[in-house]
């Protein structure tokens, strides 16, 4: 494997230095072209870009720049048939190309503008493919970044799942929390809502019975009363009588009343919340839940000059067992 990364270097290298170098011949021929027109070898220059052109493995920039240069050359050498090729064969590289007035004695540019408006129909139709192409190449990009983006979104979605785990967890349920009131059950289920309900119903019922009650109890008054016929040796027989008086019957009842309803609507209560969490009783519920693993931190190969590290190694020996420490520098 490491030999074989080296090789496919050389090879990449070797395929890769011949299309370098091709290209930097190019700019330096270009250059020389370009150093000949400004030193008004002209004939050179026409000679030259043809040679160029012919040869061929240029890129679109460098054909415009050198039907320009030839263009011009030929323009000024009054050779108008081969001046008007090599303008033409640069509008159908460039339809919008135009010559820079600083630069360009105004009768070239005035012969390549005129040039221009006689080409324009077809021109048009170069623009317009030129468009097409390049809306091909748009909708090719896009096509292709779709893809990509895609693609990338499959790969996090593959990631995300080979990290997720199924968690089950196992909840066992007592029978007789079932019994006990106040919707202890029902919290035991899961079922909150309702729990809540029978807790509060059943606790402002018993409140209310024991308030009830005492204030029954409050009603009651003690006396003591002599018995006539029973004699003791203190004398007459006395015995204390617990009553309600009669001012107070009404309100008694009322306290009766209310205690007794209050314990039954707590009772009656109490029956429906037991019967309703031994319906839904369950000795154990099973819940599956899907969580992500958490990512392992990546492991660091020791390298050599990391340090030295000892190991107690233990091993067999004709009498029994041996131990030994191995240092690693």
């Amino acid at each position: 494997m490491s030999r074989g990364l080296p090789l496919l270097f050389l090879l990449l290298s070797a395929l890769l230095a011949p299309v370098d170098a091709r290209a930097q011949d190019a700019d330096a021929e270009l250059a020389g072209i370009r150093a000949a027109f400004e030193y008004g070898k002209y004939a050179e220059v026409l000679q030259r870009t043809a040679a160029r052109i012919d040869r061929g493995n240029l890129s679109e920039e460098q054909l415009v720049d050198l039907h320009e240069l030839a263009g011009l050359a030929a323009f000024n050498l009054q050779r108008l048939s081969d001046a008007e090729r090599h303008f033409s064969a640069l509008l159908r590289l460039e339809p919008d190309h135009s010559l820079d007035p600083f630069v360009v004695p105004p009768p070239a540019v005035a012969y390549f503008d005129k040039l221009k408006q006689r080409l324009d129909s077809e021109l048009d139709f170069v623009r317009q493919e030129r468009r097409l192409r390049q809306e091909r190449l748009r909708v090719e990009a896009e096509r292709r970044e779709r893809e990509r983006l895609a693609a990338e979104e499959q790969r996090r979605r593959t990631e995300a799942m080979a990290r997720q785990v199924t968690v089950r967890t196992v909840e066992k349920r007592n029978f007789l929390v079932n019994f006990v009131p106040f919707g202890a059950g029902q919290f035991q289920q899961g079922r909150s809502s309702l729990g809540i309900v029978f807790a509060a119903s059943e606790g402002a019922l018993a409140v209310t019975s024991v308030i009830a009650y005492f204030a029954y109890e409050a009603l009651f008054e003690t006396d003591t009363v002599e018995v006539d016929d029973v004699l003791t040796e203190t004398g007459k027989a006395t015995i204390t009588v617990r009553y309600i008086p009669t001012s107070r019957a009404r309100q008694a009842d009322t306290w009766r009343l209310l205690k007794i309803g209050s314990a039954a609507g707590f009772y009656t209560l109490y029956a429906l919340g037991v019967a309703d969490s031994l319906y839904h009783h369950d000795d154990q519920v099973v819940t599956t839940s899907i969580e992500e693993r958490p990512a392992s931190p990546p492991s660091t190969p020791r390298s050599k000059e990391s340090g030295s590290s000892a190991r107690l190694r233990i091993f067999p020996t004709p009498g029994g067992l041996g131990a030994g420490l191995a240092l690693t520098f």
